[in-house]
């Protein structure tokens, strides 16, 4: 088989030192001078990582065995003198990254992405690329197989061996997973998936595979019934309470906690399933939105520095709307239960006073610092464009219906996006999704945008919902930990205007102070570790709740003294209590309602309405 001009070999080397072993060999470097380099930041996860940290003794040779000079020109790329010999870089990289956007490697499992492991050869990025995963002594002995969705050029029955990318840009875009995974095959829409699952679990795979089934063959039939992609592969990482992913051009990299997985017996869905299938939901629906459609500066990126653009609020947000909205059309949740998750989704905005502060806009701008590496101040000054952004989303969706009598949908602006720039490659302009939306509509949407996703006012849902046959409303929360959704249980009188959580050594801790609040105006501070009220020892969250429960604001003040830390310090202050906020959604389906918007095979409705 012949290897390509670029060519990468990768050894999981060291699993209990964490070390995989690569090398790059250049066919035909630059003359005089080849510079190499590795991505600071991974497409789809905003924030500077500097990969390079990980890499370890860096070296190269000619073909002939001859050191060759490299010189750092700064973080995360080298130079070397060339004369246009081949050249060899080998070097080590740790991998103790348990995440969907680095690289891990130990006894139990191996993963990585490309933009963790693989240098870059500057100028040469167009070239076609061959990787030889080598297999190690101990995958043999620990029967280890692999699954990525890279083209395969030549493997053995494990799959390791050599694999193809056409450039550099889809070589770090195939992630690779190593190990004794479990392994789910369907087809959805003619085109095989399947999904390997890594860690310790019980699981009934029949099950997600069907709702698996459901919501790809959905979101294609979505999208005009064309899949972008000839296969597809979901990779996870099972562990006791991570979540999160991250999406590719045909797989995802996902993390969730094994009890949010369906197990034999399980009747009716989980809240941990549900939210499991709707990251799996999201993460498919980036196939198209940001995988294809993308921002014009995302294709100009060479991932070095930040790449900044407003419009996260469409590729993150509208994604966000449609990832349980495909449960609900995919039949795997009714109109009941995709109200209940809305309103958790809508009240993790109204919780947030930042949101009159940031606008969504701004947030996108603004994710490579103040959303990417929040702080304790985050919800009192920004907003995140993946919660407000669904709502944008909600918002526009129902806006364009009801102008439109269920005419027109988002639904079709995002066909008219994956027509005339998935298909195609070419980038959005900064603005030019707004545009388009008042396009593909026939409607003059610019006030809505001004309003919403430029300035920080609230949608007004509750002019807006009723129409559909929902009514929205806003109330006191029942607990401390309450999501919203329908009130279970008796309202809180009182709240403390902070979130906490308990110490492991029976304490409280503030995490989270509202500006204005009780707490703020007593003097208390994120980090302050909460030791008794009144006098009594507060040892949990549970104890504080149960106190407020009792509370009675109607015809007098109440005072609550407080004795705490902050840092080494003891010290006491007076919280004067306040009226708990109505800052949780409550949405309420009308039993006679038949809104387009809720009807489960909305795709065909629109078409026929």
């Amino acid at each position: 088989m012949k290897l390509s001009p670029i060519h990468y070999t990768l050894s999981p080397a060291d699993p209990k030192g964490h070390l995989y072993e690569v090398t790059l060999t250049i066919a035909q470097p630059a003359t005089p001078v080849q510079t190499v380099s590795l991505p600071n930041w991974i497409p789809g996860s905003y924030l500077i990582r500097d990969f390079s940290k990980h890499l370890i003794e860096v070296v190269a040779k000619t073909q002939s065995g001859q050191h060759v000079e490299l010189v750092s020109l700064d973080k995360s790329a080298w130079q070397f003198a060339s004369n246009g010999e081949p050249v060899t870089l080998s070097y080590k990289v740790y991998a103790w990254d348990l995440s969907v956007r680095g690289a891990h490697f130990d006894e139990s499992h191996g993963f990585f992405n490309g933009t963790s492991v693989f240098l870059a050869v500057n100028g040469q990025e167009q070239q076609a690329c061959t990787l030889e995963l080598l297999s190690t002594e101990f995958c043999i002995n620990h029967d280890w197989r692999v699954a990525t969705g890279m083209p395969v050029l030549s493997v053995d029955d494990r799959g390791y061996g050599l694999y193809g990318a056409e450039d550099y840009a889809a070589l770090i875009d195939y992630p690779f997973e190593m190990g004794t995974y479990t392994e789910i095959h369907f087809e959805a829409c003619g085109i095989a998936h399947r999904m390997v699952l890594t860690g310790l679990f019980n699981i009934d795979t029949q099950r997600l595979k069907q709702d698996l089934i459901k919501i790809c063959e959905t979101e294609i039939r979505l999208f005009g019934g064309e899949a972008p992609m000839e296969n597809y592969l979901f990779q996870v990482m099972v562990t006791g309470s991570d979540y999160g992913g991250l999406e590719h051009r045909n797989s995802t990299a996902l993390m969730c906690s094994r009890d949010d997985l369906p197990y034999v017996g399980m009747e009716e869905a989980t809240e941990g399933y549900l939210q499991f299938l709707e990251l799996c939901s999201h993460e498919y629906f980036h196939l198209w939105n940001v995988k294809r459609i993308q921002p014009k500066v995302y294709q100009q990126s060479d991932l070095k520095e930040p790449a900044y653009t407003n419009q996260l609020w469409w590729f993150e947000g509208i994604t966000s709307y449609y990832d349980a909205l495909i449960l609900l059309r995919a039949g795997i949740i009714d109109a009941q239960q995709y109200l209940k998750v809305l309103a958790e989704q809508m009240t993790r905005v109204y919780r947030m006073p930042g949101r009159f502060k940031q606008s969504v806009a701004e947030s996108s701008w603004l994710t490579w610092t103040k959303f990417y590496q929040q702080d304790e101040n985050a919800p009192n000054a920004i907003i995140s464009y993946y919660t407000k952004g669904s709502l944008i989303a909600l918002g526009l969706d129902l806006t364009i219906r009801q102008h439109t009598q269920n005419r027109k949908s988002l639904d079709d602006v995002l066909l008219h996006l994956w027509n005339h720039y998935g298909k195609t490659g070419q980038g959005l302009e900064e603005y030019e999704i707004e545009s388009i939306c008042s396009q593909v509509s026939g409607l003059d949407l610019s006030e809505f945008f001004e309003n919403y996703l430029y300035g920080t006012q609230d949608l007004p849902f509750a002019d807006w919902l009723p129409l559909e046959g929902v009514t929205f409303g806003l109330r006191a929360p029942t607990s401390l930990t309450d999501k919203g959704g329908e009130a279970q249980g008796l309202l809180l009188p009182a709240h403390l205007g902070a979130n906490l959580a308990d110490t492991e050594h029976q304490t409280v801790k503030v995490t989270h102070v509202w500006q204005g609040q009780a707490a703020y105006q007593a003097g208390l501070a994120a980090g302050d570790e909460i030791l008794a009220f009144n006098g009594l020892k507060t040892a949990s969250s549970s104890v504080i709740e149960k106190q407020l429960k009792r509370i009675n604001l109607q015809n007098t003040s109440v005072s609550w003294s407080c004795h705490y830390f902050r840092r080494d310090e003891l010290r006491q202050a007076q919280i004067e209590l306040q009226p708990a906020l109505h800052d949780r959604v409550e949405l309420q389906l009308n039993a006679e309602s038949q809104s387009a918007w809720l009807l489960l095979d909305d795709t065909q409705q629109n078409k026929t309405a």
